[in-house]
């Protein structure tokens, strides 16, 4: 292990004490006996010599002068701990600071030792991890998964004393996979259980945490002071929704209906059948037919009223409305079409980059908050949040896609605002797209037909089970997947010289549950993006094939599901390095939607080819570093994002009127071309190779 890499130990077991082995026994880390806690400082010779015997490699821990910790004061170490509310957003960035102001590795391995025993452990965690991800001395350490840490947020608590038990019984080459049931939390009575598939998909969940950690809202500036932040968090969001939606279509559900009026009863329940591994309290449940409540909890000091919800909802509507917003001096800052929806995502969420909170307030979390607190507002029963108080949980609640329905709504009202794109926008005078088209891995497919189905993976959940068994301890589980294909593109260059293009490629439904055919401005609120690339195109014609697994928005199941410790870690160099800062990206097995059995379901797949020049950015290497490939939802780490357009072009601004159908806009627009494609879905279950 290098210095760098050595805080990786102190991610894992994240509730045992520091001085416990890590890495399968392996590696001791040697705590200062001044480091250890009241607890453990009596007897730390005793600890030591009991706990490093067999260690293969110690760590070495110079002691320092202990940092001050009160940032902290009021977060339990055993409680429960949420990015949406502001004291612990307060604490994550003062620990971020911290962790990202020490002047080298060997000072960051003594502040966090220090910090680990004292501090909540996903407070901890979500620190060091954001801080490892942004100092220039460990941005290339990977940042193992969440899974693996905390598989109390992901996975149903019933599997936990199987594994224990299977861990302390069973010899580690004879230990037996224990199984995730699928879709545990409701019954098929339950019609929104037919979307479960989707909202407690592991590598789902990941992703909305992930995101989070690479773009967080508080901390030092140059953390959360990235390219476009704000429109990208509108935009990851927007996709997630019709991504949503495009599913609940396949499962003959109507579309999302946000929620717009919040004074009215909530007619969906949610029970999540989860507990938190850091006090062994199962996240509340939210009964039907529940109204929000104004919140007043005096345990974290969260206060928010509906009230206030709406207020700000208005103030935002108005700014929209007006075209510009107000800073804290009273200055106009104009919402035009270049950096408009960038502001309004950083006064929206809101982060540290809003440009006036007092005025706009903070809309989106304290939204999240008094969801999450619906069950207990005032704290009379001493419950936590719901599963809506946690980026990793927040999406398995079919209310998250409600609320932020309503949240997308808030931003296309600015982006309906705009312009409509003009034909020099959308053209690209000399280059014709012949065909577009989607083709199986398999010899002896139909063109444009695509397949779904179940498939059962493993996840290795032993760093996260603390004073747990040594050795791995598997768990399987279920999740939607596709059949690997291609996109096959043809592209006429007619202009007589080599040209660059950007070939942006999008799916959409056809028809909604009921059958019905969508217009087009309907359906252009549903076209999910599936790859982004730049291409060279000679003269003539030229053939483009990406393959389903090149996706500009997926990562591939090895990173979404990275494994904890060093002999996880690949020992190719090349291998190494798409190894790190490789866990934002939306799953792969994801990419495509479930379809339908039988016939499956129809699609308009799109494609466009347009002027690389009018697309590129400034950026300050040319060169792509690891993991750069999942750019649409992630961008790029330590550089602009890689597309001049705005994030959802073409489809991101109303048409004209005259503009109907998606053959309509297409038409004019010879760099353009849709195909009819199929998904299937069958109803079988195939292992993991």
């Amino acid at each position: 292990m290098t210095e760098a890499t050595n805080l990786l130990a102190l991610l894992q077991r994240p509730l045992e004490p520091t001085f416990l082995p890590k890495d399968d026994g392996k590696t001791v880390i040697d705590v200062p006996d001044d480091f250890l806690t009241d607890r453990y400082r009596p007897i730390g010779a005793e600890l030591q010599s009991r706990f490093s015997s067999d260690a293969e490699q110690r760590i070495p821990v110079r002691s320092t002068a202990p940092p001050d910790l009160s940032f902290a004061d009021g977060i339990d170490r055993r409680g429960a701990f949420s990015l949406f509310i502001p004291k612990h957003r307060d604490a994550a960035a003062a620990l971020i600071t911290l962790f990202v102001q020490q002047p080298d590795v060997s000072s960051l391995m003594s502040v966090a030792t220090y910090s680990r025993d004292r501090l909540n452990p996903i407070l901890f965690q979500y620190a060091l991890a954001v801080a490892i991800q942004h100092r220039p001395d460990t941005k290339n350490v990977n940042i193992p998964s969440i899974v693996s840490l905390f598989p109390d947020q992901f996975v149903d608590p019933a599997v936990f004393p199987k594994l224990r038990e299977e861990g302390s019984v069973v010899q580690r080459a004879n230990r037996m996979v224990i199984d995730i049931p699928p879709n545990y939390t409701a019954s098929d009575r339950e019609e929104e259980q037919r979307l479960a598939y989707f909202r407690e998909d592991i590598g789902v969940n990941m992703h909305h945490w992930h995101w989070h950690l690479v773009y967080p809202g508080d901390g030092p500036d140059e953390v959360v002071r990235k390219d476009r932040r704000g429109e990208l968090f509108f935009y990851m969001h927007s996709q997630l929704i019709a991504r949503y939606n495009v599913e609940r279509f396949c499962n003959r559900l109507a579309r999302v209906k946000s929620l717009t009026n919040l004074r009215e009863a909530i007619p969906e329940a949610y029970f999540p059948k989860m507990i938190r591994s850091t006090n062994a309290r199962s996240y509340p449940g939210r009964h039907a037919n529940i109204t929000l409540q104004d919140v007043n909890r005096v345990d974290n000091n969260t206060n928010v009223q509906v009230n206030d919800l709406e207020r700000w909802r208005d103030r935002i509507l108005e700014a929209i409305d007006q075209g510009f917003v107000l800073d804290t001096q009273g200055n106009r800052i104009p919402l035009d079409e270049t950096k408009g929806i960038d502001i309004l995502g950083d006064i929206v969420e809101a982060s540290s980059l809003t440009p006036n909170q007092r005025l706009y307030g903070s809309l989106h979390n304290m939204g999240h908050n008094v969801i999450a607190y619906i069950h207990d507002p005032d704290y009379r029963y001493l419950e936590d949040y719901g599963v809506m108080g946690d980026v990793t949980t927040a999406m398995r609640d079919p209310i998250f896609y409600r609320w932020h329905g309503f949240i997308d709504e808030v931003f296309r009202r600015h982006k309906d605002s705009l312009t409509p794109y003009k034909s020099a926008d959308l053209s690209f005078p000399g280059v014709t797209v012949n065909s577009v088209g989607v083709q199986l891995n398999r010899p002896n497919t139909p063109a444009n037909v695509l397949l779904t189905y179940w498939q059962r993976s493993q996840v290795d959940l032993a760093s996260g089970l603390d004073f747990g068994p040594e050795g791995n301890v598997f768990a399987s589980f279920t999740h939607l997947q596709h059949a690997a294909f291609a996109f096959r593109v043809e592209v006429n260059n007619d202009t007589g010289s080599v040209r660059r293009g950007t070939l942006r490629i999008w799916l959409a439904p056809k028809v909604d549950e009921r059958g019905t055919p969508l217009t087009f401005q309907e359906q252009r609120t549903y076209f999910v993006e599936m790859d982004t690339s730049t291409v060279m195109l000679n003269p003539g014609v030229n053939t483009i094939v990406r393959r389903s697994d090149e996706s500009s928005v997926t990562i591939p199941y090895e990173r979404s599901f990275r494994a904890v410790g060093t002999a996880s870690q690949p020992t190719d160099p090349k291998a190494l390095a798409q190894f790190r800062f490789c866990g934002c990206g939306w799953p792969q097995h994801m990419l495509v939607p479930k379809g339908a059995v039988g016939d499956g379901i129809e699609f308009d797949i799109f494609a466009m080819v347009t002027d690389y020049t009018a697309d590129a950015v400034n950026q300050t290497s040319d060169t792509l570093g690891p993991c750069d490939d999942a750019h649409s939802f992630c961008g790029l780490r330590d550089k602009l994002y890689p597309d001049r357009r705005a994030m959802g072009f073409p489809f991101d601004r109303k048409v004209e009127a005259s503009v109907a159908t998606l053959d309509n806009f297409v038409s004019p627009n010879s760099n353009m071309k849709t195909n009819t494609i199929r998904v299937r879905y069958t109803n079988t279950i195939i292992a993991r190779a």
